[in-house]
């Protein structure tokens, strides 16, 4: 991205969202150096590549060999013998049309003048040697400014990332959330003061100890405003600050806005860091001692490799023993109390080095993924002062892998002159013939599908199985920057075909089928039935919704297959891996529910910017799709205004006559008609509606209790008075008439848009005047919006006139409009201007302030910000559990993934395992259960409760089909069903095999107490 060049939003929105403007432009002004274009490289690479840097340069001395395609997914079979960094260059370049991408491909060592690094704002190594590491970061301290450096490395299922961005780094925004605003309930004379929220808005406060807020709109205790206060954190709805007991006593209303504070953080040199190493970050809560055992194991590591040159054979017992040995000579001159644990030679950790030596020629890359997407977003804090760096050693292994090689003979590791051969060092033969022969369903292939994709390409993930792909997506520009899989070229093709085409160019033996359904109740019986979940043997899901994941969740489930779900927003991630009859599923923990905006405060009382955004994208819905839709429906059946007038005068009371009415008299027929009609509607939202309010409510109105009724969070509102050289203004008025233009089938040109025709038509356009309203106004916090309105008889009468007075002018062609649908990606399509515009205005109308057009496009459009570094390291940690998965590892060898790489914060943790629900002593059953009840056709319900309780030893007293109640013996009737057939009872289609039933049971000792639910229970028709 040149430094002059604007930030294409359509490209970069969600990135810009999560990093903002300052941050971007730095990126585009900074020069990247990485060293080392292997699997871990190659990962780092494609995510700095995508982030926008200026100048990524890449260098490498060594040639492609076969064993790199098992990690190094940007270079093919026919790259072999060619430089790794020039073999990747041309497909890194694709990546980012901004970026340039350069190679250096000369050797350099600890003794190398390194003066061409002074270019560079950023050095990132890969897979250096301890000596060239210490030389290097020698260098980058020496200049002014300091140049950051990173380190960092994978060995077989080991791996550590290593910054140092000098004696004074800024953190320009900590943790890249939202400044939080808080209304306020309450502030007490006191020292402190203590604040109290308005819970009616906020749950929560979410401040921490320390933020620092300043005050704005209070009334009473006027000195708060405009001061800034350190704030002390009582309790989720209270907090304290500075001594208010002088001020004057708090009447109502105000807002506390948080402040972003700049942190400063000072490094210490790898050398340093080499004897007493530091760390913030434990990741998993099951291994504490882990990441001082593998520094110790590294550092090892560097002290074989700098005496032979090479790292330890593979599966060699001797040379394993003498890493054990240099461990141990090493000790003494370390000290790891920075790593959270003390290593000495009583509890080295043996066995882990035994574990690196074995592993240390090969590369697992979905762990150089996992590391790749954690160091590419410590390359763009460096760059930009954005999130928290690491503080400064980061070590993780996934030695759950080697679970049970043991007993595996060591040919199972050997090479095999083939593009799996680094990977076999790690995970054995056996190992990659089960992931070769998976039957694998992925769901969405979006920014994780793709990198997972790519990690499954490596793996061989369905060479002698097959990998199915599905997403009913076509690909936008905006998936460009984070889903790498796909070029400009490939917008508005299919994901999933697009995904599949490039999964093979990366590993041309697996066998993929590419679909492009949504999987739901609509594909549930013809598509992705029940034989198709059980012919796979795991799910993936690459979602970026609730709702899909908790229905995927339920059909795994109900289809016993494991399923390892993923998610990601902004810099968090999570997986969760989901195993019949071992854990949880997604669904057994809820999401706490969003709190709803009631119906009056998005009508008549917006306190925040995310009601205007929400007002005006319901303003877009009911203007252009709701409306016309009622229009057309309404004339499809009425046919003319002739025959609705008859019908009226017959005395039939038409549907939506009253609306289609006023929309029939107010249609335009020209462009000319539309700007005029946006300014009518201009006058009518943002300066009619403001005086309706205060005429209702004037501004000393109070309520029952005595209150203000105009207090915090309401806020009157003040009528905007149109101004023809205002740009907010009169983007509204274009946007509202290039949209109603559309619906009506009104052509458009670009000089019916320039702003000489927009102002000669506005100069001729007379405004109604403004006639006070007796509308109720909603008040009431807990009301919901009306189904339908009231409609008097006086507006049937005008609604009768109308169309009488227009049945002799009306064309057929007035009788149609076209609806729009909502696209939120197509940016010259208007809809996301004309809501900005119109949230814009509301907004200024009760004095809240605007937002710009990427942050109302992000709320309005429902859009979870996304990075690619957060994607690649969701998806390698996905992929790690998948591996598990195939192994069928016990319950205490996973573990589910919560991250956060603003922090940076990762922790791995066991999942829950599933709970079990006793209904009898010996009867028990989990949410995985299900029992199983065989029919026939002639089967009565006496007979299909008495096959129940002959089975299970419980007996039904609810028998329910859906919604659908088939047996409760309280309902009237419901006992002289049991003679009839289930066939008869359930009404199934006969090619219908089988139905599943909810039952509820007596309970066994007390028949008066509460019934108790059971399992889901299969009844087999036939």
């Amino acid at each position: 991205m040149a430094e002059d060049m604007e930030i294409d939003d359509s490209l970069y929105s969600r990135q810009r969202y999560m990093l903002g403007d300052s941050a971007m432009k730095r990126m585009a002004r900074s020069n990247v150096f990485l060293s080392g274009l292997g699997g871990l490289g190659i990962e780092i690479a494609k995510n700095i590549a995508l982030a926008g840097v200026k100048r990524l340069t890449v260098h490498d001395a060594n040639v492609i060999s076969l064993a790199d395609l098992s990690s190094q997914f940007f270079v093919r079979e026919s790259d072999i013998s060619t430089n790794r960094a020039v073999a990747s260059q041309g497909r890194l370049a694709e990546l980012n049309p901004y970026v340039t991408v350069d190679t250096m491909t000369q050797v350099f060592d600890q003794s190398s003048k390194l003066d061409f690094l002074g270019d560079y704002q950023c050095v990132v190594l890969c897979g250096a040697s301890e000596a060239v590491q210490v030389h290097v970061d020698n260098y980058c301290r020496s200049q002014d400014p300091p140049i950051k450096f990173i380190s960092c490395d994978v060995r077989g299922v080991f791996s550590y990332v290593f910054c140092d961005f000098g004696d004074h780094f800024e953190v320009v925004d900590i943790n890249g959330e939202e400044p939080v605003e808080v209304f306020i309930a309450d502030i007490t004379k006191a020292n402190p003061g203590v604040v109290s929220i308005n819970d009616s808005m906020h749950s929560t406060h979410e401040l921490e100890d320390g933020a620092m807020v300043t005050f704005k709109e209070v009334v009473g205790m006027a000195e708060l405003n405009g001061t800034t206060h350190k704030v002390k954190v009582i309790n989720s709805k209270q907090f304290s600050i500075s001594d208010t007991s002088s001020f004057t006593s708090y009447q109502h209303g105000g807002l506390a806005s948080q402040i972003q504070t700049i942190a400063t953080m000072q490094f210490t040199s790898l050398a340093h860091q080499l004897t007493k190493p530091t760390t913030s970050v434990i990741p998993d809560l099951g291994k504490m001692e882990a990441p001082a055992q593998d520094f110790v194991a590294f550092r090892s590591l560097h002290a074989f490799y700098a005496k032979h040159g090479c790292f330890p054979k593979v599966r060699d017992k001797i040379h394993a023993g003498e890493l054990v040995t240099m461990a141990e000579q090493l000790l003494p001159q370390l000290d790891t109390s920075g790593l959270q644990a003390v290593i000495s030679t009583d509890n080295l950790d043996r066995n882990l080095l035994y574990k690196l030596s074995y592993t240390a020629r090969g590369t697992l890359a979905p762990l150089c993924a996992c590391i790749g997407g954690m160091v590419a977003q410590e390359t763009l804090k460096a760059l930009t002062g954005k999130y928290t760096p690491l503080n400064q050693w980061l070590f993780l292994d996934a030695t759950e892998l080697l679970k049970g090689q043991d007993t595996l003979s060591a040919d199972s590791f050997n090479a095999r002159n083939d593009r799996y051969d680094d990977l076999r060092v790690c995970l054995g033969e056996e190992l990659l013939q089960q992931l070769r022969q998976q039957q694998l369903f992925m769901v969405g292939c979006g920014a994780i599908g793709c990198e997972l994709l790519k990690n499954f390409a490596l793996l061989g993930v369905g060479v002698a199985g097959r990998l199915t792909i599905t997403d009913h997506d076509l690909i936008e520009k905006s998936n460009l920057n984070r889903q790498f899989l796909f070029r400009s070229h490939h917008i508005q093709k299919p994901k999933a075909a697009v995904a599949a085409a490039s999964l093979l160019e990366i590993n041309p033996q697996v066998k993929v089928d590419a679909h492009t359904n949504k999987v739901g109740p609509a594909t549930e019986q013809d598509i992705y039935n029940d034989d198709f979940f059980q012919q796979h043997s795991v799910a993936v899901n690459a979602l970026d919704n609730l709702e899909a994941r908790r229905y995927m969740d339920s059909r795994c489930v109900s289809n016993q297959c494991p399923l390892i779900d993923s998610g990601t927003m902004g810099p968090k991630g999570h997986v969760q891996v989901i195993v019949p009859h071992v854990t949880e599923s997604y669904t057994s923990q809820q999401d706490p529910p969003d709190r709803d905006v009631p119906y009056c405060t998005l009508k008549s009382f917006p306190a925040t910017i995310e009601h205007t955004i929400q007002w005006a994208r319901d303003k877009f819905e009911t203007l252009f799709a709701q409306k016309p839709q009622m229009f057309g429906k309404f004339w499809e059946t009425h046919a003319s205004p002739t025959g609705a007038v008859e019908k009226m005068k017959g005395g039939a009371m038409l549907d939506g006559v009253v609306k289609v009415a006023k929309m029939l008299q107010s249609r335009p027929h020209s462009w000319t008609d539309c700007v005029s009609l946006s300014r009518v509607k201009f006058e009518k939202y943002f300066n009619h509606r403001a005086r309706t309010l205060v005429d209702t409510f004037p501004l000393d109105t109070k309520m029952k209790d005595g209150s203000l009724f105009w207090q915090s969070p309401r806020r009157p509102p003040n009528p905007v008075k149109f101004d023809n050289g205002n740009g907010t203004h009169l983007s509204f008025v274009v946007m509202f008439a290039r949209l109603y233009a559309s619906v009506c089938g009104i052509r458009v040109t670009e000089q019916d848009c320039s702003m000489d025709t927009i102002q000669a038509i506005l100069s001729a356009v007379v405004v109604p005047e403004y006639k006070s309203s007796s509308k109720h106004i909603e008040t009431d916090t807990s009301a919901k919006k009306p189904e339908t309105a009231e409609v008097s008889a006086e507006s049937m009468d005008v609604a009768l006139a109308t169309l009488e007075r227009l049945s002799t002018v009306v064309a057929p062609g007035d009788l149609t409009m076209d609806c729009l649908s909502f696209e939120k990606d197509d940016d010259s399509n208007g809809h996301i201007d004309f809501i900005t515009a119109a949230s814009n205005l509301r907004a200024m109308m009760y004095g809240i302030e605007p937002v710009d057009r990427l942050k109302t496009k992000l709320i309005a459009g429902r859009i979870v910000p996304a990075i690619a570094t957060t994607t690649a390291a969701v998806a390698g940690f996905q992929t790690i559990e998948l591996i598990k998965v195939v192994m069928k590892q016990p319950i205490e060898g996973f573990r589910c993934l919560f991250m956060n790489l603003a922090l940076p914060y990762i922790t791995l943790a066991e999942p829950h395992p599933v709970k079990k629900i006793k209904l009898l002593p010996g009867v028990e059953y989990s949410l995985w259960d299900r029992w199983e009840i065989q029919g026939n056709p002639s089967c009565t319900l006496r007979q299909f409760i008495q096959q129940v309780q002959d089975t299970y030893k419980l007996q039904p007293s609810m028998v329910v089909y859906g919604v659908k109640m088939i047996y409760v013996p309280l309902l009237p009737g419901h006992k002289k069903r049991l003679g009839q057939t289930m066939v008869q009872l359930l009404k199934q289609p006969k090619n219908v095999n089988y139905v599943d039933l909810t039952l509820s049971f007596q309970h066994p000792s007390d028949p008066d107490q509460d019934s108790m639910a059971g399992p889901p229970v299969r009844y087999f028709l036939k």
